[in-house]
């Protein structure tokens, strides 16, 4: 507990400035998804699948290119109620076909099953230390959230979103509406409201498990080339209008023994 109230502070104060060599790149790109209980096999192979074939895919490669450098930096790794450590595949440049097709391919792991909770604040606090200390200088930096429910266990949520886009980090969101979580709130708005936040910053809703392939190509390209989608999908919101601790609520725990259990 005292590590992560010391990791929120050092993210609330101003950056130090270092002389570091840093490469250079249009974005530095992360990308965090969500393998929490909600998620069955199949799902989690289909998005799996779809982040594989978006990140080999021709118009994937030509935003690339088509930035002013022609080089990004991308970074990946898995969540539920605690970041997957193994998971996680390390930042690397991508500048051509290959280098995609090679990133690609570490992404691409067996599906071992999902894992108990759902903690948006873990996996923003840990997308955002790996931002901040990675090996690349951007002339953006954007944090890509996946996920079917509300933040149901660790920190809250808004003061760990605040704190990375103090530090000049977007994040944009997938809201997966297939199956999703138990909350009070469409889970949709909640990602607009409770996670996505910075300049451009966007949400993309995904409905069927026929639409993560173009959902997740979509995005992808959208966060390459610095654009924002119009005007299907709903933009991230100036303002909070819901209660970000409704999945919190809606812990087992936290209700009436004679309630029915919601959550993972």
């Amino acid at each position: 507990m005292y590590r992560i109230f010391a990791l929120l502070f050092s993210l609330t104060t101003d950056p130090i400035q270092v002389a570091i060599s840093h490469t250079q790149v249009d974005v530095e790109l992360l990308l965090a998804v969500d393998v929490s209980g909600s998620m069955d096999i199949e799902e989690a192979r289909t998005q799996r699948q779809g982040y594989v074939d978006a990140l080999q895919h021709p118009d994937f490669i030509d935003a690339v290119k088509g930035g002013m450098l022609g080089r990004i930096a991308i970074g990946y790794f898995e969540w539920a109620g605690a970041v997957n450590v193994q998971s996680v595949v390390d930042w690397q440049v991508i500048d051509d076909a290959e280098d995609a097709k090679t990133f690609a391919e570490k992404v691409n792991k067996p599906v071992r099953g999902s894992r108990r909770g759902t903690s948006l604040s873990n996996a923003i606090l840990f997308g955002t230390e790996s931002i901040e200390a990675n090996a690349f200088s951007g002339n953006r930096r954007v944090l890509d959230v996946s996920g079917d429910g509300p933040n149901n266990t660790g920190p809250p949520v808004s003061p760990i979103r605040n704190a990375a886009l103090k530090r000049g980090i977007v994040i944009n969101g997938l809201a997966i509406l297939i199956r999703p979580s138990a909350t009070m709130v469409a889970l949709d708005q909640y990602y607009s409201e409770c996670v996505v936040g910075g300049p451009g910053s966007f949400m993309l809703p995904v409905t069927e498990p026929e639409d993560f392939a173009i959902a997740i190509r979509q995005k992808l390209i959208l966060e390459v080339s610095g654009l924002t989608p119009q005007p299907t999908p709903i933009p991230a919101a100036s303002g909070a209008t819901v209660d970000c601790s409704t999945g919190i609520m809606l812990q087992p725990n936290t209700m009436d023994r004679t309630s029915p259990s919601f959550g993972k």
